[in-house]
Formats: C-alpha cells, structure tokens, sequence
C-alpha cells in the first residue's frame, strides 16, 4: 500500500435542480480553492455544450478564472474537444493561459463531441475534407512545440501568438482504445474515462501502456483514471447521496439529460430492474462510501489498474455535501 496517491479533480460545474448556471461556476471557485488547500494535485474542467446540467461549455474561460484564484494546482481541460475547433485556435488560447500561469496549464483532448449531433453540427460548421483528430493533433503539436506550420506549397506559414514553443503539457482523453493507443504511440500521458464507460478500462490501460514509445513528452507510461467518487462520514449517507449520480446516468439512458437532482431514499422507485443493469454497467468503477471505505475502495482500484493519478468527478446536490466528499476522499489518499 502506497503512501500518498496522486488525486486530481474532474469538475463539469454541475448545475442542480433549482439551481442556476452562475451559482455553479461560484461552486467551482470555491472548490477549487478548498482542493488545493487539501492537496490535490491538477483541476480540470470538463467541456459540454448545450446541457441542461453542466456550467463549463467555455471551458478555457473558466481554467483562466479557476487558475486566478489558486497558486500550486494544475489547471486544464478534461477535454478540450479539438474536432469542434481549428488546432490554432487552441494553440493560442493555451498559449495564453501558459503565458498567465506559468508551468500551470494542462491541455487534455478529447475525440468525443461532447454533445448531441445537431450542437455538435453547430459549433463546428463543417466543410468537406476537413482534417481528422490525428492531423488536427498533429497541427496542434507544431504550433506548442515547434515554429508553426506552413502550406503545402510553401506560400503562407502559421503561428500561434501567444503558445509558439510554450509547450503546454497534452494529454489524449478517452472511453475506448483509438485514444489509448493514439497516446501511447505518439508517448503522451493518457486519462481514461472510467466515470462514465468503465467497460473498457483494462483494455485501454493494458493498450495504452503496449504501445507506449518515449517521447520528448513523456519517458515512461503515464495513466490518470477518472472514476466517480461520493464520500461521506458514514456508509448510509454516501449511498443516499449518490442516487443523484444514478438519477443522471437514468435520465441520460431515457434520453433526457437534466440538471443534478436532490438524493431519494429508495433508487427501486425510480429505475426498473433492467435500467438499474445499465445504470451499475457504467458505474461499476464508482467510490461511494465512508472514510474506511472510500479509502479501501480507493487502493484497490490502484492496485487494479496500476493508476499513476485518480482524477475524481463527483456530483452531488447539496455543494457543502459535495466539499466533504473531496475532503474525505484527500485524506484517505493519503494514509
């Protein structure tokens, strides 16, 4: 049993039933400053467009704001979605970020459109024969590592003003395999989406770390896993708070995405016995618990995958409920 796990913070600035977009984001300050204090190692927020639930849709403004109010951790995107944005845009928005917080920014990306197909049509207004992800990755890399990139019959190059040469960390997020080997081919530091498709996990960490060539990345492997986590100072109060949790991930498989919704006593109520199979398929790696057993729970689940870094996503209701759980959850790692 290690002495101190790395742990990380996965935030979507959840908005709850009732609730109101800006009360989210002044959620996010506040447990961003709390997270540091407790020691965690990175924060970063989550990119979703058009959801009734999550606040972080502009998630570059949000990591500026977020690194604004904090001085150790490391602030980034988990993930910046780069299918809906040219790579030069990217580059200069993290290139700026680097510029204002120095050694502090993480630039996380991810394939997935972070939305339905109709917004996701929206905001990238496509045109025939665009660049895939590995090409737009590609682009991207030139323009934080290198001097840009040209034309290809030479007659105009391009330069991201600020982020040229600022070497902004990348990281390749992913559910399935693609983004695992991805990673591990081009030698950069992978994060899996255990919080919500968990059916893959083993796969795609065995994958990424076959593949894995060093890089002037990264030398070696390196894994950050994001699991669902609700603690709380005792058992009962733990499952009761994590129904809100499995009320979303229900509503999600109704089709109806909707604001985090106030626990319930009884989950049977609620779900059918096939919709609750569903539900625990994409839940199973879930920390839910006490102290004792969210500790526990905890270095299994490292002892398991061979986790690096555990990013935890938790969205509960109530947002005192919600700091505790963080709270509880920096002091298991580290005993």
């Amino acid at each position: 049993m290690t002495n101190k796990i790395e742990l990380s913070v996965l935030d979507p600035s959840p908005i709850i039933k009732g609730g109101s977009a800006e009360l989210s984001l002044d959620n996010t300050l506040d447990l961003a400053q709390k997270a540091e204090k407790w020691g965690y190692n990175r924060y970063w927020l989550a990119e979703h467009h058009n959801w009734v639930g999550m606040a972080s849709s502009a998630s570059p403004i949000v990591i500026g704001r977020v690194a604004s109010v904090t001085e150790r951790m490391r602030i980034g995107s988990g993930a910046m979605l780069l299918s809906h944005y040219s790579p030069l845009s990217v580059a200069e928005q993290f290139g700026t970020l680097e510029v204002f917080f120095p050694g502090r920014i993480d630039l996380g990306l991810g394939r997935a459109p972070g939305t339905d197909q109709f917004t996701a049509n929206v905001l990238r207004q496509r045109t025939a024969g665009e660049p895939d992800f590995d090409e737009r990755l590609q682009e991207l890399i030139a323009y934080l590592y290198g001097s840009g990139t040209t034309m290809r019959n030479g007659s105009h190059s391009f330069h991201a003003i600020p982020g040229e040469k600022t070497n902004v960390p990348i990281w390749l997020l992913g559910s399935g395999l693609y983004s695992a080997e991805l990673a591990g081919m081009l030698g950069l530091p992978f994060s899996f989406a255990g919080h919500f498709a968990p059916g893959n996990m083993m796969e795609a960490i065995n994958l990424y770390r076959e593949r894995f060539r060093p890089s002037s990345f990264l030398e070696k492997p390196y894994v950050l896993l994001a699991v669902q986590v609700v603690a709380a100072d005792d058992e009962r109060k733990a499952q009761r708070l994590a129904t809100s949790m499995y009320q979303k991930f229900l509503l999600l498989t109704r089709g109806q995405p909707s604001p985090i919704l106030p626990p319930v006593d009884d989950m049977d109520q609620h779900w059918s016995e096939q919709e609750r199979r569903s539900v625990e398929e994409q839940l199973f790696t879930s920390i839910i618990g006490d102290p004792a057993g969210v500790k526990q729970q905890l270095h299994e689940l490292i002892k398991k995958t061979g986790a690096d870094e555990i990013m935890a996503h938790t969205e509960i209701f109530n947002h005192e409920a919600r700091l505790r759980s963080y709270e509880i959850l920096a002091q298991a790692a580290k005993s």
